[in-house]
This record gives C-alpha cells, structure tokens and sequence, in this order.
C-alpha cells in the first residue's frame, strides 16, 4: 500500500466473510503448547546479557478492550545495560479459559500499524475456535505509536509531501522530489532522536522473544499480515527452536530489494487494478471506459491529467486534489473488493463535476488522516523509518530510474509512482541495518504461508517465494481479490488456520482454496 516508501503493507481488521470452502486438509498434527514456568525464563542463547528483561513479569491491569501492561526492552540491544524503552501491549483472554491454550501475539503490517488496535478486534482478526483457546496479545512496535513513537513531520508538512508529484518528469523534478525525502529524513533525526537508529525489524523481533517470555510461553504462537510476515521470518531466522504455531498471511520476503519491492508490488496493483476495470465495466456505468482496456486507459490518463492540472476539493486544509493524493486513494481502494463501488463513484464525481471530494475521502483513509487533516497515528512516519533501516537506499537519482523504467513496462499505471517510492531512502540520515536477507529458519517448526491471487500489496508470488526459501513452510492458495486471506476470504482458508492453531493440524502443501 504504498507510492511513497519501500512497500506500505498494513492490513486492517477485516470482518470475516463466509463463502463456499475447498477441498480437505491433510497434514501432521502437533501436540499443544506449554506453558513456561516463570522460574524458566531465560534468554536463549548468545542473549544470556539480557537476563533482567526476559525475567520480568507483566502488570496487566484493565483497559478499554481488554488488559494492558507494559513491556521493558533496551532500545540498543548492543547496550543492554544502557537506555531502557517500554512496548505497550493489549492483551484479550481466551473466551474459553478453562481450554486456554497459551497466547496468540499478532501484528497487521506495516511497518507501523498498531498491534494494540488490531488485538482488540480480537473477535474479527482470528476464528471463534482461536479466540476461544488463546488470549490475542497485540503489541505497538518501538517507534509505533504508543511505543516511544517516531516522529518526522508536522501534519502541515506531511500534507505537502504526501500531496507532492509522485511521478517527476525532468531533472528538476527529480531534484526536488529527492530533496523532500532528504528533508523527511532529517525531520525523522531531529524529532526522534537516538531512537530512529533502534527500530529495525531485527530489533522488534528481538522484542518479540522477549515478550514470549514475559507471557509464559515457552515457544511464540503468532499470526503475521502483510510486514507482519516479515517480522514474523526475521524472528523464526532468529530463534527457529521458538518457533510455535506460527501462520504468515500476505507475504513480504525479507530477501526483496528495493527493485524486486518497487516492480513487484507495482504488477501486484496493476493486476488489482485490472479487476477492478472489469467490475467498473460490469457495472454499466463506468466513467472512464466501455472495456477493461479503456478504462485501464482511462485511469492513467486521469492521473496525468491530475498531475498537470489540479482539481478542486472540499478538505479541512488541502483545496486541490494532487496526483499524489489520488494516487494514495485509487490504490487504498485496491486493497478490498469491497471499495471498489466507492473508487467508481469518486473517479466518476473527478470526470463528471471536477472535484475531488470523494477521492481525497478515500485518500484519508490511506494517510490515516481525518476530515480536519489530523493524522490520528504515525504509521507513515514509522512505515519510513522502520523501511529505510531494513531496505538502505541510494543517493543516485539513475539507480531509481531504471527501477522507474522497468517498473513502467510490467504496470503502465501504478508503476512510474511506486518506483519513485522507493527513493524514500535515498538519504536516511541513520546507519541503516544489514539488508534483505533470505532466511531459512532451519530447525523451526512447521510455519503456515498465505497467499492470495490477486493479493495488489504482497503479489501471490511472494508467497510462493517464501514458502521455497524457508526450510519448513506449507502455502495455503486463496484463489481470490485482495490483501490478506485469513478471515476476509472463505471457509476453506478460515478452518485450515483455526485446526493448525487448536489442535496442531498442519495443513498440506500447495492446499488451494
């Protein structure tokens, strides 16, 4: 979900929806989880310097939407003796305690959704029989909102550069669209501080061990969407013995470049995108073409148009929809079939009144901005800063524009936009971290792929991509529209999940529903 950044990948808590299920699951089953005594919580080995966090015990106290409690982890985990952060995490028990059988940490993508927000929809995010025999702890990782949250720019000036041209034509564009990332940089230094250096996903997973910990289980149970299946790899790379129940939905490879990122995930909205046109075409009224190919045509000449010309809008601060702004609402509709209908009729309000009311609504949803241009959390902020310390980028305007050309060729619309983004990290003003990495994860127990076909934020082949790399996977198919699978697709994926983590049933290989 992104045309500013590496990859933008957070999935909502979507309401389940009940379709016609597949075919039968095979597969291994596993015993159930045990608890780890609190006299037994110890670092695993290599972290024996960080003994007091991982003895420490959680003060849950009552909260809206169920418990919450505090979580101490070094924020250099170099100097575990040196500055200390707390994640702050919700905790919703098991509905059935007496069948509990341990936590179940979850976390949407990102990087940078709130983990917390995500756990209290508890009863949408997982299926009743997961509910009823885990407690659903979600977390807000370092640099997330509740969690010392990252900050960069004033809600003015992230208006500026959200509403900024996403696809520069000259060298002076070019110029200045790489100067308003170095500009988000050293506003992302100077607001955050030390901090900004410490938010890698290497060191959430590192958390991440910590909190298991914390909660008493002896192996991490963990459901991953979108960035949250990176996280998720990073960790099994790390400690694979801990590895519990573990399912990865809507797949983000930590081996991806910032090219393989830009193009792929450039193909995957174009392909959205074209299922989209075929239903704006079934529609019979759709504003921008009487056939799938026109309106594709359509749709790209619109925000050309908006790129030269401006259109007007009602907003609490902004008066013009920008081709930046459109293009963050035509792609925020990509990620559910269910915003299709709204697209069509906010492109059709562009084409037949010239205003962009509808389409900035859309837009707002995407910023996580309000109607009086508040942002009401830092995902953007922290979905930079936590991509550019995993993917560096680099300081020549050419390495961005053959990633422009190439992605230009595979997705005429979406490419030339997502491309650029990936210049976000052309001069991060932070040591970044190791990189893209394949990980194996040998020795871990088995880990559940999702991938959906027609996935636009995490292309399908992402997932089959990190089902070859990790060395104890099995891909579950969705043969279907969207981002994310579990509990917003069918029965046929929603019971392969709910069996593997109840009672340990690992689904088959390839399992396609």
């Amino acid at each position: 979900m992104t045309v500013k950044g590496r990859v933008l990948v957070a999935a909502a808590a979507a309401l389940a929806v009940s379709l016609s299920g597949c075919s039968l699951l095979t597969g291994d089953s596993e015993q159930a989880a045990t608890p780890l005594p609190s006299t037994e919580r110890t670092p695993p080995p290599g972290a024996e310097g960080l003994a007091k966090f991982y003895g420490q015990t959680l003060d849950w106290k009552s909260c809206a939407g169920g418990e919450c409690a505090g979580l101490s982890v070094p924020m250099d985990y170099a100097k575990p003796d040196g500055e200390a952060i707390t994640i702050q995490l919700l905790r919703v028990r098991a509905s059935k305690k007496s069948q509990r059988l341990g936590s179940l940490v979850v976390n949407p993508g990102g990087p940078g959704a709130s983990g917390i927000d995500y756990a209290r929809a508890a009863d949408f995010i997982v299926g009743k029989p997961v509910r009823q025999r885990f407690d659903v702890v979600g977390f807000d990782p370092r640099g997330v909102q509740r969690s010392s949250p990252v900050d960069c720019l004033s809600d003015e000036e992230m208006d500026g550069f959200l509403a900024q041209d996403p696809t520069p034509d000259d060298a002076t564009e070019v110029a200045k669209y790489l100067g308003s990332m170095k500009v988000l940089g050293e506003g992302c230094l100077q607001r955050t501080g030390p901090l900004l250096g410490h938010i890698s996903t290497i060191d959430t997973a590192k958390d991440m061990d910590i909190l298991r910990s914390a909660l008493g289980d002896a192996k991490l149970n963990y459901l991953g969407k979108s960035y949250g299946t990176q996280l998720g790899a990073v960790y099994a790379g790390l400690f694979p013995k801990l590895v519990g129940r573990f399912v990865l939905d809507g797949v983000l490879p930590p081996d991806l470049s910032a090219e393989e990122g830009a193009v792929g995930q450039a193909e995957g909205f174009e392909r959205a995108a074209h299922a989209w046109a075929k239903d704006c075409v079934a529609s019979g009224d759709c504003p921008i073409g009487d056939s799938e190919s026109q309106v594709m045509s359509g749709l790209g000449d619109l925000l050309k148009r908006l790129d030269v010309t401006p259109v007007p809008m009602r907003d609490g601060r902004e008066s013009e929809l920008t081709e930046g702004w459109a293009t963050l609402g035509v792609a925020q509709a990509m990620y559910d079939q269910g915003s299709w209908g709204a697209l069509t009729d906010a492109i059709r309000e562009v084409v037949t009144k010239d205003t962009g009311t509808q389409l900035m609504q859309i837009a707002d949803q995407y910023a996580r901005r309000d109607p009086s241009g508040r942002y009401t959390d830092n995902l953007l902020e922290a979905f930079y800063a936590i991509s550019c310390l995993d993917t560096p980028g680099r300081p020549d305007a050419k390495f961005y524009e053959d990633i422009v050309a190439k992605a230009s060729v595979k997705a005429p619309v979406f490419g030339p936009a997502l491309a650029w983004g990936a210049a976000t990290c052309s001069s991060w003003p932070v040591k970044e971290g190791p990189g893209p990495r394949k990980i194996s994860a040998e020795g871990s127990g088995p880990i559940v792929v999702i991938g959906t076909t027609r996935d636009p934020a995490t292309p399908y082949e992402w997932a089959v991509r990190e089902r070859d790399q990790l060395a104890n996977a099995r891909l579950l198919t969705f043969d279907g529209d969207g981002h994310t699978a579990y509990t917003r697709s069918n029965k046929c994926i929603d019971n392969a999940v709910n069996d593997y983590y109840t009672s340990g049933k690992v689904p088959a290989d390839n399992t396609k529903c």
